[in-house]
């Protein structure tokens, strides 16, 4: 169940015939007759300067929106409906090509767009959004899970195309589907974890955990504030963390419920240090500025991090997607000025679900 609304939009080569509201009233309401029977018109108001506005409703609670842009020529057109689990849909999207085939010729239109329905306010919702804040959809058929902890809202789908799906906070985090995302993290067949000491910041779908065992490390830590991700995860996202979120404490690595910082804190007055320390933690945000609550996250992380590194160990981290220069930019200037000096390098895999490319980093300590 969800409102389906169907957006066209058309770029008419002589604005001047937007000034005749009857006119273009007459010549959708032929076009939408056809597809729509029953078509009422309720409003058709000059706003001036501002274009025209015409409200028609239908059958199946529809309601369609024209809006004349007169300035730039530009004509919108919205069909919402209500549309039921057992219901047919008002349009098929054939139709909806139909109907934009029709109406370029009486519109005089020069540029044209049409979209299938976009379903909204149903009981799962099929849309996230890329690192660069576009609109992706899914094709989400179950609602595996769901809970607002204290930290987040932790939500797993299925996803025919991509199999269980983590979600956090409404932003795609990990799927069955997502090994690459894990190899490339982790760098697999690039570094050597054998008999090294691991700490995980995060971590809480116990991929990254899972797949460091294979690489048989003498002990992996892991910090995660979020006890409700690893028990889900536990249960729905298996191909993933395999059995590892079975138990905390296990011969060759310890899963800790807590704050990292504060562990992180222990780890530096203790002397403890690391071979590998792994942010899996908050992305790298969109933001003009490298200020924020969210950056100044990243840099205290960056700073301990390093702290509780041994001299020849390495940070790694993921980044955002390729298609955010500008934030990767910041975060590279941000590893510049850290309190310890660094070289980095970085690494990119394009990740299935994510359905776009990921940049990964490898941080070290300038020698």
């Amino acid at each position: 169940m969800a409102i389906n609304t169907i957006l066209m939009d058309f770029k008419v080569s002589e604005p001047t015939k937007l000034d005749s509201g009857s006119n273009i009233q007459t010549d959708v309401h032929q076009v939408l007759e056809k597809f729509i029977p029953g078509l009422n018109m309720h409003m058709m108001q000059d706003c001036g300067a501002d274009g025209l506005l015409i409200l028609w409703s239908g059958p199946k609670s529809c309601l369609v929106t024209l809006r004349a842009f007169r300035g730039p020529g530009l004509v919108s057109i919205s069909i919402e409906y209500y549309r039921g689990d057992e219901d047919e849909a008002l349009l098929t999207f054939d139709q909806v090509r139909t109907i934009e085939s029709l109406l370029v010729p009486k519109l005089n239109s020069v540029r044209h767009h049409k979209y299938p329905a976009f379903k909204r306010g149903g009981f799962i919702n099929r849309y996230l959004v890329s690192s660069d804040e576009r609109v992706l959809e899914y094709d989400f058929d179950e609602l595996l899970f769901e809970e607002q902890t204290p930290f987040q809202k932790v939500q797993i789908f299925h996803s025919p195309t991509f199999g269980n799906m983590l979600v956090l906070d409404d932003l795609q985090n990990l799927a069955d589907s997502d090994l690459v995302y894990t190899e490339t993290l982790m760098q697999r067949g690039k570094e050597n974890f054998e008999g090294k000491e691991v700490l995980i910041l995060g971590g809480g779908d116990g991929a990254l955990l899972w797949e460091l065992l294979k690489e048989k490390p003498k002990f992996v830590t892991m910090l995660e504030i979020d006890d409700v991700v690893m028990q889900s995860c536990k249960k729905y996202l298996r191909k993933c963390c395999g059995t590892c979120l079975d138990t905390y404490d296990a011969e060759n690595y310890k899963i800790i419920v807590g704050d990292c910082i504060k562990w992180l804190d222990q780890y530096i007055s203790d002397g403890k240090t690391f071979d590998y320390v792994f942010g899996d933690l908050t992305d790298i945000p969109l933001s003009t500025t490298p200020q924020g609550e969210i950056w100044d996250f990243i840099r205290l992380i960056l700073n301990k991090a390093l702290k509780v590194l041994k001299p020849s160990g390495k940070f790694m981290t993921h980044g955002n997607g390729i298609s955010c220069p500008t934030a990767l930019a910041m975060y590279e200037e941000q590893l510049k000025k850290l309190e310890t000096p660094v070289d980095f390098s970085r690494d990119h895999a394009f990740v299935p679900s994510f359905m776009e490319d990921w940049v990964f980093y490898q941080v070290w300590r300038k020698q």
